[in-house]
This record gives structure tokens, sequence and C-alpha cells, in this order.
């Protein structure tokens, strides 16, 4: 972690207000009493609410842009200080980033087309006036600030000249414009979030303990959208959903000299994908330093690069190297190979104040958009974090990264990219998925401020683990990543010792309010009470060690077979992981992988990829996700029916609930790999691989299928039949001397 984030507002999350039901609903009703004080709709000030900070009030503590209390009300003369970077984390190629300060601004050109659209955020002074109140008030008493926040949303609508209507529909401008966005194509993707929500409803208890509720109203009805809202022309380079603000900062692709006279190269690696290798992962980031000196980084040959940068702010999206091509991101070339980096502005150890509701809102809109065009599967082992990247080798496990870290809210996440987290099976199903309730799960972190320290209690998406069923208990240690035999720790950094939301794991035992899970080679406990679950039944499929094999290697990247490499090209080193997977554990899958390799050169064309015809399944292995020869494994199905609507138990319908893989075909129960019947997954045909090249730099001979039984079936990754994803098409690009739309 770089040493700058010491100079930040450290995380500063207060205990609820109070326990009684009339405190816990204070702020539920601070939301009726402005709404009609105001005369605006109660939805339309909820929603406005949610959208900008879930309803959290953080009292006192401003947000990176200045915003304070539920309504965000931004003050700016209370804008964080932007502290330089003054310390360095070794990016994942091995290298360090630079030491410098910002470099760039969060503020728009005057000059450019979007900066003509924007207007003033909802400004805490103004707030202040209109219901003439001390701004000090605003800044630290949520009720003031709703307050305020619903007398902005009043008197735009009297600027715009439209009434103070009871129809929802009737404040779309008027919302568009409270955060003050800098063109309309945020603005109207802003109020389009606002009123999705107010159709969907939401509940949710907030950082201080509050329980509020927006009740669904289904019928109201949609803005029309025409194309002047798409905003000015984006850059021909950019791939992004047409209702996000994206725009273009290229990383390099240069030759290096480097200090010994030999050529190197940076700052990524140019690839032909789909075509020469199937985009699976979603790798979520987040920066460790502020957005300025990062876009620094991403343009200097000898660092690392990614695909993609969220703003903190306001969502705006900065994409730095095309998706065909590998960008250097996640400390595995096998993941980088296949998969995109997106990384998103932001300390793991202060989320109050960099991880808002805009960023996480954007992000889900762009992974939306990816998944959708590369076919990635909506879970958790295909949209994972940088710390769950798994180690390529033994001996690079203690340098791995680990944000975006445990106050990532993953559940609230997969909401937004319309998959939610939920059981798909009965609470004695013989597999779980992790599933705290992350605002009333706060497990105890050290490390925030400086080292030992505690941080202040914030909910989380991490469950920590034991040896025994007893919370005294120590802790599980992580033979890899502490190889020495030393503890593993309560450090927010230190992985050693727990899981995540969303994970999925095998059951090993239970003790009344715990649960135990098979966890890199051993069992690992948790406490999982029925009052107040931290683990839901799943349904889905295991590995287990085929019948006769004590223990089978784990591996971190999915290599071919010796005899699949061409003579110029050098084998990497084989590397098993340092853990133990022994005979009757059991790890839960959710794909096949094939195996390859590329060895990396500087090119003017994509380097060719190495395919065997080796087969592996990625697990849940432990924190990070792993790999093992699915000759060495057989396939177990679990044993659960599924959740009904109730929860109550029901059977299990063919092609298992909620994406979960369906049942292998005949002959896969012994773990035998089998080309996926027509019509599994995602319901596409399981293609051949026509036009494969026959030599052995092909490594796979014509129709060998790249996915295992449970793999998304993916078209032809290096032959003729496949055509790249196209980009949706965008509505025609607004006129720059149009009158603005918004008004």
């Amino acid at each position: 972690m770089i040493a700058g984030a010491a100079l930040l507002p450290p995380l500063l999350i207060l205990p609820a207000s109070g326990a009684d039901d009339v405190a816990d609903r204070r702020l539920q009703d601070a939301f009726t009493d402005a709404a009609r004080e105001f005369q605006v709709p109660r939805s339309v000030l909820m929603s406005v609410s949610y959208t900008q900070t879930r309803w959290d009030s953080h009292p006192g503590a401003p947000s990176v842009a200045g915003g304070f209390g539920p309504m965000h009300l931004v003050d700016a003369e209370r804008v964080p200080a932007r502290a330089p970077a003054t310390g360095t984390r070794p990016p994942d190629n091995g290298r360090s980033r630079p030491q410098t300060g910002a470099a760039g601004s969060l503020t728009a050109d005057p000059a450019s087309p979007s900066a003509r659209h924007a207007v003033q955020p909802a400004d805490l002074q103004h707030a202040a006036r209109l219901i003439q109140a001390p701004t000090e008030r605003l800044r630290t008493d949520a009720v003031a600030n709703v307050r305020g926040g619903a007398a902005l949303l009043a008197a735009t609508q009297r600027q715009l000249g439209k009434p103070l209507s009871a129809n929802p529909a009737d404040w779309w401008e008027t919302v568009a414009r409270y955060p003050g966005t800098r063109d309309v194509t945020s603005a109207a993707a802003y109020a389009d979030d606002v009123f999705a929500l107010i159709r969907k409803g939401a509940h949710r208890t907030t950082a201080e303990g509050q329980e509020v509720t927006l009740p669904a109203t289904p019928g109201v009805q949609q803005h029309p959208r025409t194309p002047r809202l798409q905003g000015p022309q984006r850059s021909k380079e950019v791939e992004c959903p047409a209702e996000l603000a994206c725009d273009w900062l290229g990383a390099p692709y240069v030759e290096i000299e480097t200090e010994d006279s030999d050529t190197d190269y940076g700052n990524h690696d140019l690839g032909d994908r789909p075509r020469d290798q199937p985009i699976e992962y979603i790798v979520i980031h987040d920066t460790e330093a502020e957005l300025p000196s990062m876009f620094q980084t991403v343009q200097t040959p000898t660092e690392s690069s990614w695909h993609y940068s969220i703003r903190s702010s306001d969502g705006h999206v900065t994409q730095h190297v095309k998706t065909k091509d590998e960008a250097w991101h996640s400390g595995s070339q096998f993941v980088n190979a296949r998969s995109i980096g997106i990384e998103h502005e932001g300390f793991l150890t202060q989320p109050g104040t960099w991880y808002t509701e805009r960023m996480y809102q954007a992000s889900a809109h762009l992974v939306r958009y990816l998944a959708k065009k590369y076919g990635i599967p909506l879970d958790r082992q295909h949209i994972f974090g940088h710390d769950n990247v798994p180690a390529p080798t033994a001996d690079s496990i203690p340098d791995m990264h680990d944000d975006p870290g445990p106050f990532w809210d993953w559940r609230h996440y997969f909401d937004l990219l319309g998959a939610p987290l939920r059981a798909t099976a009965g609470p004695d199903s013989d597999v779980v998925t992790i599933l705290p309730d992350y605002g009333k799960n706060k497990p105890r972190f050290t490390g925030c401020t400086g080292s030992g320290a505690l941080c202040r209690p914030h909910g989380s998406s991490a469950v920590r683990l034991y040896t025994e069923p007893n919370e005294h208990a120590q802790l599980i240690q992580d033979p890899g990543r502490r190889p020495e035999g030393d503890n593993s720790t309560e450090d927010v950094n230190d992985l050693g010792s727990r899981v995540s939301t969303g994970q999925t794991f095998a059951v090993a035992d239970r003790n009344g309010d715990w649960t135990a899970i098979w966890y890199q080679g051993r069992k690992a406990w948790f406490k999982n009470p029925k009052e107040n679950p931290t683990a839901v039944g799943a349904s889905g499929r295991m590995v287990t060690p085929k019948d006769g094999l004590d223990e089978i290697p784990v591996y971190g990247r999915a290599l071919p077979e010796e005899d699949a490499y061409p003579e110029d090209v050098e084998e990497p080193t084989d590397s098993p992981l340092p853990y133990s997977f022994l005979a009757g554990q059991r790890y839960v899958t959710q794909s096949g992988v094939g195996s390859s390799y590329t060895a990396k050169t500087f090119s003017e064309t994509p380097n060719p990829v190495v395919w065997g015809q080796e087969r592996y399944y990625e697990i849940q292995f432990g924190h990070r996700l792993a790999y093992v020869r699915a000759g060495d494994v057989d396939l177990v199905d679990s044993s659960a029916t599924t959740a009904g609507p109730q929860g109550q138990p029901q059977e299990a319908p063919a092609g298992a609930a909620q994406g979960q893989p369906q049942a292998a075909p005949p002959g896969a129960a012994q773990g035998q790999p089998q080309e996926a019947p027509a019509g599994a997954a995602q319901e596409q045909p399981q293609e051949a691989l026509p036009g494969v090249p026959q030599g052995a730099a092909a490594g796979v001979p014509q129709g060998e299928p790249l996915g295992g039984p449970l793999a998304e079936p993916q078209d032809d990754p290096r032959g003729e039949t496949q055509e790249e994803p196209q980009d949706e098409p965008e509505e025609e690009a607004q006129d720059e001397d149009q009158e603005d739309p918004l008004g």
C-alpha cells in the first residue's frame, strides 16, 4: 500500500444514532417530512439520495468530491486535499509506480464540448441558505441535510419553469441536474438510474444503522431518450456503453532500451482477442493512488497497464488499452491473456471516502456491457477482485495484491450487475455461497491508519476463518502467503484467513452455529448462525481427487502439456502451488479451462498462442482461485435441493437454478472431460475449432474444443468463423452547437 494513504482522511464511520425503533427510522421519517415540506415526490428525493450515497450519512466526513450527508451536498470549501503519492506499491509487472504527485486535473477543460453542459452540483452553501440553517448543521445532521437536498430539488424544478408535480416522471430534468455532472451523457444516465430505482424500490440498513425503505413504483413512466442526449462525439478507440461518459488516454506500446543495452518493451501486449484467446474474466482493482498519478503511470512504458479507469467522484470512465489487447494488470500473464482489468480510484482502507455509489454504478454499467459483448458469466469465478487472482507460481504468492479489499461491497455490486447473489439451495446443502449482510457484518480489522491500529467498524464482504469452531481459536494459516509459518492476522491487507461474498465452497462439517468448508487443503470454520447467516445454501458442481490418488497438485495457471510447445518456444517452468488437495476434499468449479501459453516479445503483430490438449478446472480453492488438471479429478454434483420462492427447498430443475452448471453428460461423472451437449450453458452450441493450424504452434488438433463440460462455450478462438463482437450502435452524436437538451 502506498504511503500517501496515511495522509488522507481516515475511515470515519460513526456508530448508529440509537438502538430503538424510533431512532432507527429517523432518516426514513426525514425523507417523508422533507418531501412534504418542499413538495418533492418522496420517491424522487429518496432515490436521488440512494444513487448519491446509498443513504449513508458519514456525519462530518466529506467524500472525495467534498459531498456531505445522505444527499451528498457539495461544499467546495471542504473538498479533501489531494495528497501526493509519496510512496509506492509494486505493480504487477515487478516495476515500481512513479513517486509523483498529481498529474492532470479532475476538472473538465472549459473549452471542451462536455464542459459547456456542466451545471453546479448540489451546493451545500446554497441549500443552507434555502432552509435558513447553518452550513455546519448540513454537514453533520442527516435531517438538515435531507431538507437541504429537497429544497435544492424544488428550487431547480421552479428554475426550469416546471410545476412541483406529484408525478415523479415530471422531475427527470431536475434529477439530471442534481449531481452537476459535466456532460449530457452522464446526466441522462444518472437520471435513468434514479428512475430505474424508483420503479424497482430498495431497502437497506445504512452504515449508521438506519432502516430505510423506498417502496417500488413500477408504473413510473420511463423518460424518452433522444439521439441528442448522447452528448458530444467520443473517441473512436473507446469501447463503452452508450449511456456512459467515456474517453481515451492510451497506454504506450513501444520498445525500451535497458541500462545494459538489452531491449525490453512496454506496457502491454498486442492481441486479437477473442479470435486468438477467449476473454473469460473481468478483474476489479482499486488504484491505491489518486487517479491523476495513475494516468501518469499508465502512460509510462516501464509501468503497468490496465484497460479502464473509473473516477471516484462521478464515475467517469477512461479507457487505456483496447479490449482485444492484453493489459499488464493482474500479476499473472495467464489471467492477463484472458481478462479485462478495471481500476477504480480509491484506497481500500477508506471506502466511505472513495468507494462512491457513482463509481459502483458506472462500473456495473461497464461490466454488464463487456460481459454481454464477450459472453462472460456474471459470477464470482469470472468477475473477481485483484485479491482473487491466482498466483501463477509458488514464489509469487507473497507479492500478489489485495485490492479492492474487504470493504468492497460485492453483494451490492452484483445487484447492480443484474445478477443478485442469493441462495440457490436449501440450508443443508453440501455447497454454500458466502453471503453476509454487508451493513451488519463488521469484522475487526487493523492497519487502516497505521500498522496495528484498529480500523473503525465498517460493513464488509469478508468472513473470517478459524481452525476450530470457536472465535478464540487460531486463524487459518496460509502457507503460500506466509511460507515461514507465521500466523495470519486481522490486518486489513492479510487475506490468509478470510473468504468473500459470492465465493462458493464445499461444506466439510457443521457444528451448531458454525460451518466448515474445504479451504486451501484444510478444514476452515466460520460462524454462520441461522438467525444472521453469513452463508447460504448453493447448488453446483465440485471436483475431488480420483480414486487411488492421495493428493493432487494445484496450479495458478493452466499450462499446456510438454509436447505441445514448438521448438522455438521455451516451455515455462511448471510450478504447483504449495497447498495440499487431499483425497476426500472437494472444491467448487464453475468452468472448465483450456490450457494455453504465449511467449511474449515485442512484435507488430500478436504473439502466437500455444494451445494444449491438457484440460483443467477452475476452482474456488481459497480466497484466490486455482486450477486442477481434469485428468486428476472426478466431478461431483451437489446433493442439494434448490431454494423455493419463500426459501423452502424444492427439487432442483435440470440445469440448476441461478446459472449453476447443468448436469454432466454421460461419462462425465468419472471426471472425464466431455464436449458440452448442444444447448448447454448460455444455450450456445459448443463450437469446434475449424481452421486451426495443424503445426506445433497451435498445439490443438482440429476440432478440439476449448472448454470443459462446465465451460461457457466459446466460438473458434483463432479460426475464420468467429467475428469479433461489435459494439452496440450508438445513437447519433449531439451537434455541439445544439441547445442543451437538459435545458
